[in-house]
């Protein structure tokens, strides 16, 4: 038996962790073992468990507890070696890239094999969308991509997200907006949005990030934001311009303030992460657009109809690949490779400890 290491998370109180030990029975036809090798850790898991519920994403790993605490795997990000395959179309050996447990193991049962990719066909996931259930198989991807595991761990799901709401935007001519507050800019999803646009030579909106005063060199360094606006000081933003306020922080305050500031001349605003994640709850009635939650599949389904997967992905990746190697000198990656270690590192994140500047990445195999 394989001996599995894995951090569960209490769904009701997040602060609430325990270290999972145990052994995984034999595997049944289509399922494969994995050895988990590395995983990104962001705020974006922070953003899957307080949307756990409501999207899907417990679901990806249930845990059958024996006692009554509701345990749960939180997702992430990372690459994974098959080590055992009762699947004739996986070969143990294989690399794969895609939505993992923080675990040292896990299961996946692999359908709709193709030579690129296949997805967890497993009954539990019926509920998360496909792109949550398409795993990767690296070895079919270019020399360039291989390069950058570490990256595309960290940096491609947040980045990925971050061409969505980018290509959302574009799609939908800005909602006609001229200027664009980005909430909690210091994310990798925030200023993705941000690079994004400033690359795009069709848009000219001006940018605008909304962050706190330990991010804010961080965030005035990336160079693509026209003005930098520390929380509390929402009243220096330019009012008189249709504004689209896209929040990665989750923060009814700041959201708040933010519309009763700016108005009816909010055209769009969209919540799409979480990082303020115990400030959140219900905004009421606010001047402006009203405030909707940014389920990112829904436009990733879109653009797949309309371009293609392949192309999508490409775009996906291309864009994504050139933020992240922008930024990358910015960044210092650290390493975690003990659960008590992550156990900690976990509540850093919930409460905001982790600088900008700092790359997570973890490995418990």
């Amino acid at each position: 038996m394989t001996n599995y290491t894995e951090l569960w998370v209490n769904r009701d109180d997040f602060r609430s962790t325990k270290i999972a030990q145990r052994e995984n029975p034999p595997l049944s036809d289509g399922e494969i073992r994995v050895s988990i090798d590395k995983f990104g850790l962001t705020a974006n898991n922070v953003s899957y468990a307080l949307t756990g519920d409501m999207i899907g994403y417990w679901k990806a790993y249930p845990v059958n507890s024996e006692d009554n605490e509701p345990w749960g795997r939180v997702p992430a990000w990372g690459c994974a070696d098959v080590i055992e395959s009762n699947c004739d179309d996986i070969a143990v050996g294989e690399r794969l890239w895609g939505f993992f447990p923080m675990a040292s193991h896990a299961v996946l049962k692999a359908g709709k094999v193709k030579p690129e990719r296949f997805l967890d066909i497993s009954e539990h996931r019926r509920a998360l969308a496909t792109l949550y259930n398409t795993y990767r198989r690296t070895d079919a991807e270019p020399e360039l991509v291989k390069q950058f595991e570490n990256e595309r761990c960290l940096f491609l799901p947040s980045l990925g997200t971050s061409f969505i709401v980018y290509d959302y935007l574009v799609d939908n001519h800005l909602f006609g907006a001229e200027q664009v507050l980005i909430g909690s800019a210091s994310s990798k999803t925030g200023f993705g949005v941000a690079k994004m646009l400033r690359s795009d030579a069709n848009v000219d909106p001006k940018l605008v990030g909304i962050t706190s005063p330990g991010n804010r060199d961080f965030v005035e360094g990336l160079g693509c934001f026209d003005q930098v606006v520390l929380y509390g000081e929402e009243d220096q933003i330019d009012a008189s311009k249709p504004t689209a306020y896209i929040d990665m922080s989750g923060d009814v305050r700041l959201t708040t303030a933010v519309h009763k500031h700016v108005g009816e001349n909010v055209v769009c605003s969209s919540l799409v992460g979480a990082s303020h994640w115990e400030q959140g709850g219900e905004v009421g009635e606010l001047p402006g657009a009203e405030p909707t939650f940014f389920f990112a599949p829904t436009q990733f389904a879109k653009r797949q109809k309309e371009w293609g997967e392949s192309v999508l992905m490409m775009k996906a990746m291309q864009t994504s690949f050139a933020v992240a190697a922008d930024i990358k000198k910015l960044m210092s990656i650290e390493w975690i490779n003990d659960p008590k270690t992550l156990q900690k590192t976990w509540l850093d994140l919930l409460d905001n400890r982790v600088p900008a500047s700092r790359g997570l990445m973890v490995s418990l195999a």
